[in-house]
């Protein structure tokens, strides 16, 4: 099996983000992955709103060989989840100007 494919799943039975909502873009380096969420709410207004949050976590095997997820980072790990983050804000950020621009 694609081991892509695992640790998606693997995340998917881990992460209670994943009930009934899926990720709109996700953005890997190595192991760890910043994930873009779309999220429904209301505002103090009444008004139904839209607004994007991003979770981080690292994938590994443990001692069985199982896909196992985390959202600590080991020292080697913090430059890898820096170009995550920083490519989820990227696609964030410019989504956002592209949807007042009229082109999303």
């Amino acid at each position: 099996m694609n081991t892509t494919k695992t640790v998606v799943q693997e995340a998917q039975k881990v992460s209670p983000n994943l009930a009934g909502n899926m990720p709109e873009k996700k953005f890997r380096a190595g192991g760890v992955s910043a994930t873009v969420w779309l999220n429904k709410g209301h505002a103090s207004n009444g008004q139904d709103t839209e607004y994007k949050t991003i979770s981080i976590e690292r994938s590994y095997t443990d001692k069985e060989g199982k896909w196992q997820s985390t959202n600590s980072m080991r020292i080697n790990d913090l430059p890898k989840a820096v170009i995550a983050l920083q490519k989820a804000y990227e696609y964030v950020v410019l989504n956002e100007q592209d949807l007042f621009k009229g082109g999303y």
